[in-house]
């Protein structure tokens, strides 16, 4: 399950983890003009975890969940 909200500088995605247990926490990714973070709450350490991708890293990742194992390099246009 996912939830997509349009806040005023943002747009928020949340993905709700289904299935058999262990489930893992929500996921909350918010898409700025100019980054993408990616934010887990980890209950280890009783924080919220926070990754930030510029665009061309996602752009990168896109591209690389349909390709096979190997090195590559994106033609930027």
């Amino acid at each position: 399950m996912f939830s997509i909200e349009h806040e005023f500088d943002a747009t928020v995605v949340t993905l709700v983890d289904e299935g058999p247990a262990p489930l893992q926490e929500d996921i909350t990714i918010n898409a700025f003009e100019e980054c993408v973070t990616v934010e887990q709450y980890d209950a280890r350490t009783d924080r919220v975890e926070k990754i930030t991708l510029s665009i061309s890293q996602l752009q990168d990742l896109a591209v690389a969940l349909n390709l096979p194992e190997g090195i590559y390099s994106r033609v930027r246009k």
